[in-house]
C-alpha cells in the first residue's frame, strides 16, 4: 500500500498546557493490617499522656490541616472506622478520638503521576456567561501512587473568539460522601447476575419479594432470607456474594454544593475499581422530553478483571454509578451518542481491542449487540484503532474522532463522518491523522501519544482536549466548516 500524502492540518494547538500537581492531596483510611493490630494501636494510644496526646495532635493539625477542607471530620469519619475495636468499658475524650483517626489516615497525591486523557461538555450552568461565550466542565483522568486512577475536573470560558480561560484551580481537593442506602433497579440488577452466573432458582428467591425498585437494606433482609433457605450453601453462598457485589458496585455519591469543581474527584469506592477509575468520556444526553442528562461511560479495574460502569449526573454534585449489561459491554473505550437515534440508544464500542465497533439499544443500561463500524486501513493505524469519545453532531453528519496506532506504537487522532440518520455508515473519512504528536509531545509517561476522551462544538469551532504522553493535556480547536469540507472532498476523491 502506498501512504497517501497527508493535506495540511486543520487544527490549532491552543498553549496552555495542563500538568499534574503533586501538591493535591485526599485523605484515604489507611488501616493498619488485622483487628489484632488495630486494638494495639489503639491501646497504644490510650496509654498516652493527656499532654502527649494534645501536643501528637497539635502537630498532625499544624502540619496537616492547611492541606484539606473539613480535616477534622475526615479523622473523626476514619476514627469510626475502628471505634468498634474500643473496649466498652472506656470512654475516650475528642482528642483521643482526632489522634486514632490521624493514626488511620494517610494523604494520596490523586495526580502526582500524570493528568490525561480528558473530555469536554458544556457546564449545566450558563448564568451570567456573555454572549457568544460557553462555560464548560472538562474531565480528566488523575494517576498517583500505585497507579491507581480517579476522575478530576475543571471548568472555564471558551469565548467568542474561541479563547480559552480556564477557572482557578483550588488547591484543595475532596472525596463526596457515599449515600448510605441507594436505590436499584430490579430489571437491570436480574439481568447482571443472570450475566455473572448466579443460578436462576437461587437468584429468583433472593430477588422475591423485592419491588420494581429496591434499597440496599432491603436486598440485606432477601439475603437473610435466603440464608435460612434450604437450598445448597455452594448456590447460596455464590448467589449472596454476587449480589453484594454487584450493589456494591452501583451507588451513589455526593459533593458538597460549596466546593468548587476543581476539588471534585470521584476517587475509587467500589471493590471492582479498586485498582482504578479510567478514561471516563463524558457527553451531554438530550432526551426525546428536552431533558438534559450528563452520562459518562467509564472502566472499573480491580486489578485482575474490567467492569465497564456508567455514570451519570444532572449538576455535576451527584453521580449515580450503574453497572452496564449485555454480552456487548465486556470491554473498554464505549463512548455514548448525544442523543437517540430513531428511538434508539448508539454508543461506538471495542470489543476485540483492534476495531471500533458501534452498537444500538433500546436500555441505556443493557447492550447486547455490536456491529463491526471499521477496521484499520491505513498504515497509522496497522496496530489497532479505537474512538476518541462521543461523536458530536453537525449539518453533515455525526463528526466522530478516533485513534490510530502505527509504528512504534505512535497514536495518532483522526476524523470521520457518520450518516446521521445511520451511524453505522461512514460517509466521510480524512486520509491523514488532525493530531499527532509534535516535537513537544513525545516525551512523558506513555511515549509518542496523542488522545483524547471527548469533544464539543462552539459557535462552528470544534474544542479537542488531549492528554499527551499520558502525562499532561492541552487543547486543540479545529474550524468545523473547512473539516466537514475537508471531509467531503476527500471521500469525493
Amino acid at each position: 500500500m502506498r501512504v497517501k500524502e497527508q493535506r495540511r492540518p486543520l487544527v490549532t494547538r491552543r498553549p496552555t498546557l495542563m500538568n499534574a500537581e503533586s501538591s493535591r492531596v485526599i485523605t484515604r483510611p489507611h488501616i493498619p493490617g488485622d483487628r489484632a493490630r488495630i486494638k494495639r494501636l489503639i491501646m497504644q494510644v490510650l496509654k498516652l499522656s493527656d499532654d502527649d496526646v494534645h501536643h501528637l495532635l497539635e502537630d498532625v493539625f499544624h502540619e496537616f490541616s492547611a492541606r484539606h477542607r473539613n480535616f477534622r471530620e475526615a479523622l473523626e469519619r476514619n476514627f469510626e472506622r475502628i471505634s468498634e475495636n474500643v473496649p466498652t468499658r472506656l470512654t475516650l475524650t475528642a482528642e483521643q478520638r482526632l489522634l486514632l483517626g490521624a493514626y488511620v489516615t494517610s494523604e494520596y497525591s490523586v495526580e502526582a503521576a500524570a493528568l490525561f486523557n480528558p473530555s469536554i461538555v458544556p457546564h449545566p450552568d450558563q448564568k451570567g456567561v456573555d454572549k457568544g461565550s460557553l462555560r464548560f466542565i472538562m474531565s480528566f483522568r488523575g494517576t498517583g501512587e500505585g497507579h491507581i486512577s480517579s476522575i478530576e475536573f475543571r471548568s472555564g470560558i471558551v469565548d467568542e473568539n474561541q479563547d480559552i480561560y480556564f477557572d482557578p484551580v483550588s488547591q484543595y481537593v475532596a472525596t463526596p460522601e457515599m449515600h448510605t442506602d441507594p436505590v436499584y433497579q430490579r430489571l437491570h440488577f436480574r439481568r447482571k447476575l443472570e450475566e455473572l452466573g448466579a443460578r436462576d432458582r437461587v437468584m429468583n428467591h433472593l430477588l422475591e419479594g423485592l419491588g420494581e425498585t429496591f434499597t440496599f437494606n432491603e436486598l440485606e433482609l432477601q439475603i437473610k432470607d435466603l440464608r435460612s433457605t434450604k437450598y445448597r450453601l455452594k448456590d447460596k453462598q455464590h448467589a449472596i456474594d454476587t449480589a453484594l457485589w454487584l450493589a456494591r458496585s452501583n451507588y451513589e455519591v455526593i459533593f458538597r454544593p460549596d466546593q468548587p469543581i476543581s476539588e471534585r474527584v470521584l476517587f475509587p469506592v467500589s471493590e471492582n475499581e479498586s485498582a482504578g477509575i479510567e478514561d471516563a468520556r463524558f457527553v451531554r444526553f438530550v432526551d426525546d422530553d428536552g431533558s438534559v442528562t450528563y452520562y459518562a461511560t467509564y472502566t472499573a479495574y480491580n486489578g485482575f478483571v474490567i467492569l465497564p460502569q456508567l455514570l451519570e449526573t444532572n449538576d455535576f454534585l451527584t453521580f449515580r454509578i450503574h453497572t452496564l449489561s449485555g454480552n456487548a459491554v465486556q470491554n473498554k473505550g464505549m463512548a455514548l451518542f448525544p442523543r437517540k437515534i430513531k428511538g434508539r440508544y448508539v454508543m461506538l464500542s471495542r470489543q476485540d481491542g483492534v476495531n471500533n465497533y458501534i452498537m444500538f439499544s433500546d436500555s441505556l443500561r443493557f447492550w447486547n449487540d455490536a456491529v463491526l463500524l471499521q477496521e484499520p486501513v491505513d498504515p497509522l493505524e496497522f496496530v489497532q484503532i479505537g474512538n476518541c469519545g462521543s461523536p458530536v453532531e453537525t449539518s453533515e453528519g455525526w463528526l466522530a474522532l478516533f485513534h490510530g496506532v502505527g509504528p512504534m506504537r505512535k497514536y495518532s487522532i483522526w476524523a470521520e463522518l457518520l450518516d446521521i440518520d445511520d451511524p453505522s455508515k461512514i460517509i466521510g473519512r480524512l486520509d491523514g491523522p488532525i493530531l499527532t504528536p509534535d516535537e513537544h509531545e513525545r516525551d512523558g509517561y506513555v511515549p509518542n501519544v496523542v488522545y483524547s476522551c471527548g469533544s464539543m462544538t462552539h459557535n462552528g469551532t470544534l474544542i479537542v482536549p488531549y492528554g499527551i504522553a499520558d502525562q499532561r493535556c492541552r487543547v486543540a480547536t479545529l474550524p468545523i466548516p473547512a473539516l466537514l469540507s475537508q471531509l467531503n472532498a476527500e471521500q469525493q476523491t
